[in-house]
């Protein structure tokens, strides 16, 4: 029998070896082949698509400026769902809440739109501690999975219902700091898209470095992976989920101020970001920040280079449709691990 046991141990890390790098090739083949398939499909609609190459780059361009930003709306949702596993229903009107925070800070205290951003960001941490402290954590730690659901989604109504009491319906505009565009390989790109674009790129390499290089980001991940088993080596879980939530919020606070000099402020105005945000961080990962940016990018390009040939809405079916392929063949999304 000892034998037998001897000659088996070998064998068996053997096989957990090969699961192992089959699970690495897999994990960097999938994300590889989406980028591969959006580059070919680019190629072909330059070399039969049959439209003007100029609106082709200036489609393109326009993508990856929008995916930027819809990777700076769901990097906070990531950190949300994928560490808590709450659906936040009120990410949309905290986007909405953080734009008109903005737009008081800029109208009724003078600051330039960047400098009230910056204000805002605390802010709106504050405002996600509170939350989750006094709201979801009880739930949380319950292992209910509804409560969160309408709480988020009682919250999302109540926040963008109060905002209609102050602020009124009529769209409302936040002054931008800086005008004007620049020229991008032919396509023209303005100045407050191309800042929303490299905020959405240094909010992922700071959360990024945070859960991986401090000792916060390894409790967020221990929490994560297995919440009884970081309770038991003395992580406290609900302070976790406070300041992550919290974290979220802040990065919510970000993608406020850099949109609202691009967009037109009404109440609601966030909402049209959730669905897509949802989308995004499932496509990339629960949990992954280099999923959700990779995945807004490529959202962004599919859906300005589908618009050339199925304007107005139409381009959405071939968002879902890339969704949908791309969680046939990897269900835990681009980046995420397998469960």
């Amino acid at each position: 029998m000892s034998s037998t046991m001897q000659t088996g141990a070998p064998g068996d890390a053997d096989a957990a070896e090969q699961r192992s790098g089959g699970s690495r090739l897999a994990a960097v083949r999938v994300p590889l082949a989406v980028l591969g398939a959006v580059v070919v499909a680019i190629a072909l609609v330059y070399a039969v698509g049959g439209r003007d190459a100029g609106l082709v780059t200036q489609s393109i361009v326009t993508g990856l400026l929008l995916g930027g930003v819809y990777a700076l709306v769901s990097i906070g949702l990531t950190l949300i769902f994928g560490v808590l596993g709450i659906v936040n229903f009120a990410q949309g009107s905290m986007l909405s809440l953080s734009m008109f925070l903005v737009y008081s800070l800029v109208t009724s205290v003078g600051l330039p739109v960047y400098v009230a951003t910056l204000v805002a960001i605390p802010l709106m941490f504050l405002f996600g501690v509170l939350v989750q402290s006094l709201l979801l954590n009880r739930l949380t730690a319950t292992g209910n999975h509804d409560g969160p659901l309408l709480v988020t989604l009682g919250l999302s109504l109540l926040i963008v219902n109060v905002l209609l009491m102050v602020y009124g319906g009529r769209p409302l505009r936040v002054p931008g700091s800086v005008s004007g565009s620049v020229t991008v390989l032919g396509a023209i790109a303005s100045y407050e898209r191309l800042i929303a674009f490299a905020g959405a790129l240094l909010v992922a390499v700071l959360v990024t470095l945070l859960l991986r290089r401090t000792s916060f980001g390894l409790s967020i991940r221990a929490v994560s992976s297995n919440t009884q088993g970081a309770a038991l080596v003395g992580v406290n879980v609900r302070r976790v989920y406070a300041l992550t939530f919290g974290i979220g919020a802040a990065c919510v606070a970000v993608a406020g101020g850099l949109l609202a000099p691009i967009l037109s402020l009404t109440p609601s105005v966030g909402e049209q970001f959730t669905i897509l945000a949802f989308v995004i961080v499932v496509l990339g990962g629960l949990g992954s920040v280099t999923g959700a940016t990779v995945g807004g990018l490529v959202i962004g390009l599919v859906q300005t280079v589908g618009a050339l040939y199925l304007p107005g809405t139409g381009s959405l079916v071939l968002v879902f449709a890339v969704f949908v392929l791309v969680l046939f063949f990897r269900p835990q999304g681009m980046f995420g691990a397998a469960r």
